[in-house]
This record gives structure tokens, sequence and C-alpha cells, in this order.
């Protein structure tokens, strides 16, 4: 009956949170438990009052820790609290050397500090420490035998780690003077054979002039966007003479030019057409997409033939001249184009302006208005994290984007995120060197996380600083 007690209290207290508890006939109290692990130890402590505690004279009161798991444990050396006749007898014995097992006698109306150090071992990691109780005396007194929980869990070096929120690093981006931007479209319009005039019921190109002109209206129709100039640049397909296709390319850029500034409102002053030569360029794309078993070949002409006219009669001749009509037929139609691209400026905005803009409109701000934006909000809120969200996909190249949402990603532990904008991110920064150290801590690599900690620490990073200062405290011995 005894053991089956035993284990039923045992089962009954091991759901019951660690606080502090009065043990056997609620005499004695104890505070400040701790199961602490620090490398290859694990310190336990305890203050027991035991100042209301009453024991009769011939009474032994035996108080045994025992650090329990599932399937282990490790019993502790016990407090043995003695009556005032059964002292006497256990003084006897010391003198002669026949006490046994009695390794902490304890006298009563004390506070007794209870402090141990053991070998840590895994298993430990989700132990919980218990008190035995047993009291038992002689003149036919009955044994007494109890177990109570007194902590449920020890605090490891992995959990205290892991429960740190280092404090990220944030970059305010430079402001813009000048909010250029510009939107391009790549123009393929049909023009019949040796002609320069635009027909817009030709071929397909109502459709190209109709993209062309939704562009032109979305940034003329927008009263935040000031037109700064349009640039119209042809090219031509590399077959020919190069003298004729520069000026048939030219006057095509000419005839959209004339097109545009006949539909459109923007001043022909800020019209700019140029030649872009033979599309050489585009034509290496092209074959790099193609299936041409002769692709191969065409590089190495293109690539080690300087003289444009004999590089285009080696191309003729490969194949029998077979692949250059496939060529003539499925390539060389789409390197004629023109390209169109529309310079402006964005308004610059107040901040409160910025928070109904970056709704709709985000990329009509810059980085640092987005920024502004963000501080609007309490760090690490939801709102806080969209506007870092927002500007690292409007701005996903810029190094001071992907280093702050390197840092939103941190905070939400999200590593494959946080290493991918940590890579796009300026790496001789103190703020880069502090998030790497976080991205290492949550990892797991605390002697990587130190080092980057401490670099930036050096480097005036603050925030490094209290973070290497929260690992201290995560894994120095508690006193």
């Amino acid at each position: 009956m005894k053991k089956i007690l035993i284990y039923s209290v045992l089962c009954l207290i091991a759901v019951l949170p660690a606080r502090a508890q009065k043990f056997y006939k609620d005499a004695i109290n104890i505070t400040n438990a701790s199961l602490w692990q620090q490398g290859e130890s694990l310190y336990i402590s305890m203050q027991m009052d035991m100042r209301n505690l009453k024991v009769g004279n011939d009474r032994t009161l035996t108080l045994t820790p025992v650090l329990a798991g599932p399937d282990n444990n490790v019993v502790l050396p016990e407090i043995v609290i003695n009556g005032r006749r059964r002292q006497k007898v256990y003084l006897r014995a010391m003198a002669l050397d026949k006490a046994t097992n009695m390794e902490i006698p304890y006298n009563t109306q004390e506070v007794l500090n209870y402090t141990q150090v053991i070998p840590y071992e895994p298993w430990m990691e989700n132990a919980y420490l218990n008190l035995e109780e047993d009291l038992c005396g002689c003149g036919g007194h009955q044994e007494v035998l109890t177990q109570e929980m007194i902590l449920n869990g020890v605090s490891t070096e992995a959990k205290r780690l892991a429960a740190l929120q280092p404090i990220p690093s944030y970059i305010q981006p430079k402001a813009e003077v000048v909010k250029a931007r510009s939107e391009q479209y790549e123009a393929h319009l049909d023009f019949p054979v040796g002609k320069s005039v635009i027909l817009p019921d030709f071929m397909n190109n109502q459709t190209e002039l109709r993209n062309i002109r939704e562009m032109f209206n979305k940034i003329q129709n927008d009263k935040k966007l000031t037109v700064t100039g349009v640039y119209i640049e042809g090219f031509a397909s590399p077959e020919g003479p190069l003298k004729l296709n520069e000026q048939l390319s030219k006057s095509r850029a000419e005839a959209l030019k004339t097109y545009l500034s006949t539909h459109e409102q923007i001043p022909a002053k800020l019209y700019n057409v140029s030649f872009g030569g033979e599309n050489w360029e585009g034509l290496v794309k092209a074959l790099e997409a193609s299936n041409m078993k002769e692709k191969t070949e065409f590089f190495n002409i293109i690539h080690n033939t300087s003289d444009i006219a004999r590089r285009k009669e080696e191309i003729k001749r490969v194949g029998g001249g077979i692949p250059y009509r496939e060529m003539l037929k499925d390539l060389y139609p789409a390197l004629r184009k023109v390209n169109c691209r529309i310079d402006y400026t964005i308004a610059n905005f107040k901040v409160d302006e910025g928070k109904e803009i970056i709704k709709t409109q985000p990329q009509y701000l810059s980085l640092n208005e987005m920024y502004l934006v963000a501080n609007t909000y309490p760090k690490g809120s939801d709102d806080f994290i969209k506007v870092f969200d927002i500007a690292v996909r409007m701005y996903p190249d810029d190094e001071v984007a992907n280093l702050n949402a390197a840092a939103v990603a941190l905070s939400k532990k999200d590593l494959p995120d946080a290493r991918k904008y940590l890579d796009k991110s300026n790496k001789q920064t103190a703020e880069y060197a502090n998030n790497n150290g976080i991205y290492y801590l949550l990892s797991g690599n605390q002697a990587q996380a130190i080092v980057e900690f401490t670099k930036a620490a050096q480097n005036g990073n603050e925030a490094a600083r209290h973070n290497l200062g929260e690992i201290e405290k995560a894994i120095k011995t508690k006193k």
C-alpha cells in the first residue's frame, strides 16, 4: 500500500506548476528552487525555511531531494532533522563514526541554503525535483513516508538561449531628394517592306500601340507623377547592310515619336530618338532560348568575328544556309524592335500621406519614406512588419531593403527568409554583423553568434552589445 500511495502522489503532482511551496504539514517553506544546467554540470539549489518545524523528541525527519525522470533518478544528499533525544543519539553515533546516510544533519529554527552540483546527462533536460519526507522514530512510532514535487523542469542552456529575444538592427535608408523613376515597353511594330510609316491596323500594330498608350496614360493621368523625358530607341535585325539598317530603324523610331506626340499630351521637346544598332545581343539571347543544333557554331562566329560584314557572310554559310533561313523566319522578326521609355519623377510625401499610399501605390514611396511609415507603428507589430515586407518587394535588389527585411524575418524566427535577405545585404556594416549573429544564435551556433555580435559591438552597434549581454546571462552559472 505504501508504494502505491507514493506512486499515486507522483502521478498527481507531476503536472503542477513550479512555485514556492510548503512541505511537511506546512512547516517547511521552500523558495528559490532552481535546476540550472551549465556546460557539463547541473546546479541544484533551494532555500528551506524550517523555523516553524517541530520534530518530536524521539523522532527523525529525513528529507531526501530526488532528481527524477521517466526512466532515471538521482538521489541527492539527505537532510536529517532530529528531535532532542534523537539528536543526542546521533551525535554519539557520529563520535563513534557509525552514522551512515546522514550527510547533512540539520538543526531546526534555521534557514538552510541547499546546493548541489552533479554531472549533467541528457535525460535531465525534462527532469523534476521531488522531496521525500521520511519520519521515523523509536518507541513503536510508525514510519511516515511521503513524496512531493519541488520543481518541474530543468533550465538548460539550450532552453535559455532559445527563449532569448535578441534585438535586430535596422538601417534608415538615405532620403531621395528627387524620386526619379522610369517605365519601359519593348514594342515590336510591323512595317510594310521598306516603309517606316506606322499603320495602326497593320498586322499586330493595334495591340502594340494600345500597350504603349496605356503606359503613357497611366503616367500622364497621375497627378503625383511628372514626366521628364521620353526615350525611343530603334533596333534592327542583323541582316543586310548596316547603313540601311541604321537608316530604317531610325526612321521607324522617328515614326513612333511622331505617332505619340500626335496622340499624347507630352511636349515634343521631351522626346529623344536614337539608333541602338543591329541587335546582336538580342540574337544571342534568342539563340540561347532556341533548339537550333547549330547555335554553338553561331555563337563562335558572333563572338570571334569582329568584322560585321564578314560575320554576316559566315552565318549565312553555316549548314548550307538552311539554318540561316530558319533564323530569318523564326528569330529575326523579334529583333526589329523599338524600346520606349518614359522617365518621370514622383512627388515626396509626408508620413501621414505615405501611410495611405503604401496600401495602394507602394511603388510611389521611396525606401526612406517607407522606413518612416514603418516607425509610426510599434516595433515588431504586424503593420511594422508589413511595411518592410513591401519595401523589399518594391526594391528587391537594394541592400538596405534586404537588411531590414532580414531583421523582420529574424524577429519572426523565419531563418530561410532571413538568410536569403542577409545574403543580399551589405556585409560590411555593423548592422549586418548583428543580424547575422542573431541568425547563428537562432540556428544553434552560439560560438559563431558571439563572433558576429562581438564584431558588431566593436563597430558601435548597441543592439549587438545588448545581445552579447543576454547570452552571457543565459549561459552563466546561477548564483
